[in-house]
């Protein structure tokens, strides 16, 4: 990896991770909820959200845009106007009762390598000079709340576009389609959206860990190898539904109680592979009362592994243990696959410079830590349209999706120069 450190201005890096946390506790407070950070996809506090995004975008010298999906670009020319561009940036949409970094923090770190590398000397040119464009790219879905659907905004730009999704509903039963013509957008210019790889260099996100390895590591930043394979699915268990009282315990076909077996051999199956999670995440029986023996439940399954073979291999054993479940107490049962997502291996020369921004900004002496995402990201969608790379950034404890996601400002600062020195060593490779 070619290039070298900018020498960007650690009075300039701490003022603009100072930035970054408080306008964390800005976007925090745009939200449905009064009590919890709540923003979903094509929702009032989206739009409230890309209009102050794309402020601060503008601030930072770049010119912006709404694409046809509702994601918000900011862009920054710096040499010839259809030069390709470096992709910077993540997601602002929330699941209910979030925290205030996971999406959001990659979003305004971001912002802030661009205003830092869009920097001019006093006669006016350009201090790191890029032969590339530099974009920042706030998606507009990735956590599929609303729609139940994720990851559609990079879905959108990727040119993955499934047109069955227009008719996803939410909660009041609005079609997507409805609520894109009520945001302003028009669903038959969905293929604008679509970007051709000629026009990208890559893409880079940073990202709090949503896990434990740097926490325990005591590391501030890691490098992302490859980011999970996933697969979900929607399991409904059938037995007789009787009376609680007068069903003797030889003649019931409890379906909530093969079910709750089936989520304890996803446990039991799940731990002893390496690099494979599996989670019975919700569990509704249907038609149930306190004295009704439970006649169909369903449960969901979140299975996400290193590798698509290694995930697949635990799915088989699992579906052979439900059905020796449901042939021990006499039920039956049906299966939905309703997401599939392949692992997506990040590129070698992003995370080469990667690892040098990490050296850059760390007094460790030692190799930057390396780290396997069973999170999944909107990277997952650009690696189907151009390379991608991710940086992760400490969380206390792991925690995400819950109020207790923290950083330090001080991880922030050292984020932003990393990523910053990331840009201009990939810059160096590309001239």
């Amino acid at each position: 990896m070619t290039g070298q450190s900018s020498g960007l201005p650690a009075s300039l890096v701490e003022a603009t991770a100072q930035r970054v946390m408080a306008r964390c506790d800005i976007l925090a407070g745009i939200s449905a909820s009064t009590t919890a950070i709540e923003r979903v996809h094509l929702s009032s506090e989206h739009a409230r959200a890309n209009e102050l995004t794309a402020r601060w975008m503008a601030e930072a010298g770049m010119m912006t845009r709404v694409d046809a999906a509702g994601n918000l670009l900011g862009r920054l020319d710096t040499g010839h106007p259809d030069a390709p561009a470096l992709m910077l940036g993540s997601h602002l949409d929330t699941v209910p009762d979030a925290g205030r970094y996971d999406g959001i923090l990659g979003v305004l770190v971001a912002i802030e390598v661009v205003r830092l590398l869009a920097r001019r000397d006093e006669d006016g040119r350009a201090i790191s000079p890029f032969p590339f464009a530099l974009e920042v790219i706030a998606f507009a879905d990735e956590e599929g709340t609303r729609f139940g659907r994720a990851l559609l905004g990079s879905s959108a730009v990727a040119g993955d576009w499934n047109t069955d999704w227009w008719e996803l509903t939410d909660a009041d039963g609005t079609t997507l389609r409805d609520a894109s013509l009520a945001f302003g957008l028009d669903p038959e210019k969905i293929g604008a959206a679509a970007r051709r790889a000629d026009e990208l260099v890559g893409y880079l996100e940073a990202h709090i860990e949503q896990g434990t390895g740097l926490d325990d590591g005591r590391e501030a930043l890691g490098v992302v190898t490859s980011i999970a394979s996933a697969r979900r699915f929607e399991i409904s268990v059938h037995g007789e539904r009787r009376h609680a009282g007068g069903t003797t315990f030889e003649r019931r076909r409890d379906a909530l109680l093969g079910a709750s077996e089936i989520a304890l051999a996803v446990e039991r199956i799940s731990r002893a592979q390496h690099h494979v999670v599996g989670t019975v995440g919700r569990l509704q029986t249907v038609g149930g009362a306190v004295n009704i023996v439970p006649g169909e439940t369903r449960l969901s399954l979140d299975l996400r592994g290193e590798l698509d073979a290694h995930r697949d291999a635990v799915w088989s054993e699992i579906r052979a243990e439900i059905s020796a479940i449901g042939e021990r107490r006499g039920l039956t049962w049906t299966v939905e696959d309703v997401h599939n997502a392949p692992a997506v291996l990040c590129s070698p020369d992003l995370i080469g410079a990667i690892e040098g921004g990490i050296r850059t900004a760390s007094t460790s002496v030692n190799a930057p830590a390396a780290l396997f995402s069973k999170a999944g990201h909107d990277a997952m969608s650009l690696g189907k349209l151009t390379r991608v790379g991710m940086l992760f950034v400490r969380n206390a404890d792991g925690v995400s999706h819950h109020p207790d996601e923290s950083v330090l400002e001080d991880d922030v600062s050292r984020c932003i120069r990393a990523l910053a020195e990331s840009v201009i060593l990939l810059a160096g490779d590309h001239a």
